[in-house]
């Protein structure tokens, strides 16, 4: 994956890639003392547009306050206009974009308060996570070995960069063993979500999805419960379990970096007929339509660049 481009944004300035680098002792690395975002922009009839800014700018915010910063300069505002900066200088159209909020000197002592706070956004051309052929065809996954965090070990409505330690363990794993996704458990044995996606189960034409609680409340899947709704289906969060998935007529699972993508096969099973199931086809075709400003409903969700 190349991951190269013109500029990468640092404290509000543009910085060549070549020199947009932070020192080896900044704690973030060492630590993880961290929180990002993954967003997307995408070319439509009226040049890029970014996919939900003002969500994924707060949420950012959000996750530096959960975290424990304290007394930020930053706000939602100046990660949005960071965010276009960095596209609209590198001159892209469909690109991932990456603010990392960081725990920038100090820390050493494991005090959030002992560091100041910085901010950096990278974007690059980067396609489907999972794929192009993943739309059409599903991937296939496994029950992962290791389960999601507990809510009070770590922050879970976070998106701590040290979090994800957990992700590289179970979605390694899973890579091994000849999957392409992995899906974790929850502390209590419910299903919780991947390495990086939330997942949703279809049965009887009724849609189902995992509590809130023990996972992150992706900005793609709530995009999604609105695009099922208007489609007329129905969404129960509740709790699911393993052998539930694998009864499913469908699954599927969503967020920035992967989209939406059926589940072919769970644990060797077959998920309905093995490749990207009628409902989760619909809500791929909307989804699609509104990241590229071609069905109006859900133009508000999209921050023109230019």
């Amino acid at each position: 994956m190349g991951m190269e481009s013109k500029f990468i944004w640092m404290n509000g300035e543009l910085v060549p890639f070549e020199k947009a680098t932070i020192h080896f002792l900044t704690p973030a690395l060492h630590y993880g003392a961290a929180v990002f975002e993954g967003i997307r922009a995408y070319q439509t009839a009226n040049g890029p547009a970014v996919f939900r800014l003002p969500e994924h700018a707060e949420r950012l915010i959000e996750s530096a306050e959960i975290f424990g910063f304290r007394a930020m300069s930053l706000t939602p505002q100046i990660v949005s206009e960071g965010v276009k900066a960095v596209v609209k200088s590198n001159e892209f159209g469909d690109c991932y974009i990456r603010p990392l909020l960081y725990l920038d000197g100090g820390g050493w002592n494991l005090n959030v308060d002992g560091g100041k706070a910085s901010l950096a956004i990278a974007a690059w051309e980067w396609g489907n996570y999972l794929g192009e052929e993943a739309r059409a065809k599903g991937i296939r996954a496994n029950i992962s070995s290791f389960t999601r965090h507990h809510p009070n070990v770590t922050m879970t409505k976070s998106k701590v960069a040290g979090n994800y330690a957990n992700s590289f363990l179970a979605k390694t794993e899973s890579v091994r063993l000849g999957f392409e996704e992995a899906i974790l458990l929850d502390p209590q044995g419910y299903v919780a979500e991947c390495t990086g996606e939330n997942i949703f189960i279809v049965r009887h034409g009724k849609i189902f999805t995992p509590n809130t609680a023990p996972v992150l409340e992706g900005i793609t899947r709530q995009a999604l419960v609105t695009i099922a709704n208007d489609l007329g289906y129905e969404i129960k969060e509740q709790p699911v379990s393993r052998d539930q998935l694998y009864a499913a007529d469908e699954v599927f699972v969503c967020g920035t970096a992967a989209e939406v993508i059926g589940l072919s096969e769970i644990d060797f099973r077959t998920i309905g007929t093995g490749k990207t199931g009628p409902i989760t086809s619909q809500i791929q075709k909307v989804f699609h339509a509104a990241i590229r400003g071609e069905d109006q409903r859900y133009n508000h969700w999209l921050t023109y660049v230019a």
